[in-house]
């Protein structure tokens, strides 16, 4: 295997005007706020680390405590042990003692619904299968040309422009573009439901409503379905022999959506931001010492998408990772914490290219099961730009990008890029396809 090349350092480095919040080892730290970034939270994951451990008191939202786990052993049993640590969102104490505000910016994401990601046990296993059978049932060859052709249509777009924000205009629209389509979804009510899913992982005022919003545009997919079935995830999930109800049906849809969608549009800006701001590792590429999929791990290991995943209810009182855990408390899952732990990686804590140990995608029986037709869209992605504008550069200074604000997901406000014309097939290609 490997090593990544030297450019990229083994931590991320926190920009001179922005100051890592202070962690008080008396009281949880907060993992919200504007100045909590993509920059400044790696930092703090580690000044969590060493003033608390590997697992750390944090605040989600005002007056909601949790704990982040940020050790890769503790996170792998928090994932393995189900008899400890439930997925089921209605343990939680601070709900049951009605302390979280039925507006909270947060209970989007981790207010249960009948989903496989809120159930343990049985029902887990049963509403896993009709999940995993859609997901695993998608052809591999005809999702390539779908995202092939999506992404030679909205590169077509802005083309002759010679310039363009790859997170606007290609990365954001592409995999709702792929995603919705899968589900059985038209375009038009594809990116309305692709605005909702975005307001849900911004934790903050909105993200009640565009709850509701992604919830109503789902019930009329599924009634639709249930009229004129059709090959799509839905379709599947509606006849599969596990008989899901339609709320089960949908609250699955919507985690399909909201770990694809987002996960997916990460993965594919960030990825092409580690090629354009590394010119080691982009001639790694051009001479083929490296590959795309090179590209895709480092993203997993350095800057996974979803930097953090809720949640687990602890069962009963414990210690674990060094804190006294009651029943009942809420528990996240550091992904990015956990990849960055020192006691996982080498020497010079830069991980090692072609390991897909991290924990992206999670681990244990709630493992992502859409891994593949993630990693299948994003390389298909990556490429397709890559070798429709081989002339990419960065538009701007690498210091002038930024992140989103949002405890979840880590994923860049914009990828500023020029460019020369594309390669002349380009034109006459996309014009077949609309």
């Amino acid at each position: 295997m490997t090593a990544t090349p030297s450019a990229v350092p083994p931590h991320d480095a926190v920009p001179p005007h922005q100051q890592v919040p202070a962690v008080d080892p008396r009281r949880p730290t907060p993992l919200y706020g504007p100045e909590l970034d993509g920059d400044t939270l790696p930092a703090l994951y580690e000044e969590l680390r060493r003033v608390h451990g590997p697992v750390a008191p944090v605040m989600l939202a005002p007056g909601l405590d949790a704990w982040l786990v940020l050790g890769h052993s503790e996170l792998l049993r928090l994932t393995r042990e189900e008899h400890h640590f439930s997925h089921d969102p209605r343990r939680w104490r601070l709900m049951q003692e009605g302390k979280v505000p039925a507006d909270s910016p947060i209970l989007p994401m981790v207010g249960y619904r009948p989903a496989v990601l809120f159930a343990d046990g049985r029902e887990h296993r049963r509403m896993r299968q009709p999940v995993s059978l859609a997901l695993t049932g998608v052809d591999g060859h005809q999702l390539r040309r779908t995202v092939e052709a999506a992404a030679e249509q909205l590169i077509a777009g802005f083309a002759d422009r010679g310039e363009a924000d790859l997170v606007l205009d290609y990365a954001r629209k592409l995999p709702m573009r792929v995603i919705t389509g899968l589900l059985g979804l038209d375009e038009t009510t594809g990116q309305d439901l692709v605005r909702a899913i975005s307001g849900l992982s911004r934790a903050d005022a909105s993200s009640a409503d565009s709850g509701k919003r992604m919830d109503e545009i789902l019930y009329a997919l599924i009634a639709e379905k249930r009229r004129r079935p059709g090959t799509d995830i839905t379709s599947v999930l509606l006849r599969h022999p596990a008989n899901l109800s339609d709320p089960e049906v949908q609250a699955n849809l919507v985690s399909i959506l909201v770990a694809g969608n987002q996960t997916v549009l990460n993965w594919i800006a960030t990825t092409l931001r580690i090629i354009l701001c590394d010119p080691s590792f982009q001639s790694s590429l051009t001479g083929g010492r490296l590959s795309v999929d090179d590209a895709l791990d480092l993203v997993l290991w350095r800057f996974p998408p979803t930097q953090n995943f809720p949640a687990r209810y602890a069962t009963g009182d414990l210690r674990f990772g060094g804190q006294d855990i009651r029943t009942g408390d809420m528990l996240i899952l550091g992904l990015a914490g956990a990849n960055a732990d020192p006691s996982i990686l080498p020497d010079d804590g830069v991980p090692v290219v072609g390991n897909r140990s991290h924990l992206a995608f999670g681990a244990g029986p709630h493992a992502c099961p859409a891994q593949d037709p993630a990693r299948l869209i994003t390389r298909t992605a990556v490429d397709t730009i890559r070798h429709r504008l081989p002339d990419l550069k960065l538009a701007v200074p690498e210091s002038e990008l930024s992140w989103i604000n949002s405890p979840w997901s880590r994923g860049l406000r914009a990828l500023p890029v020029r460019f020369t014309a594309p390669q002349p097939h380009l034109a006459r290609q996309a014009g077949a396809l609309r």
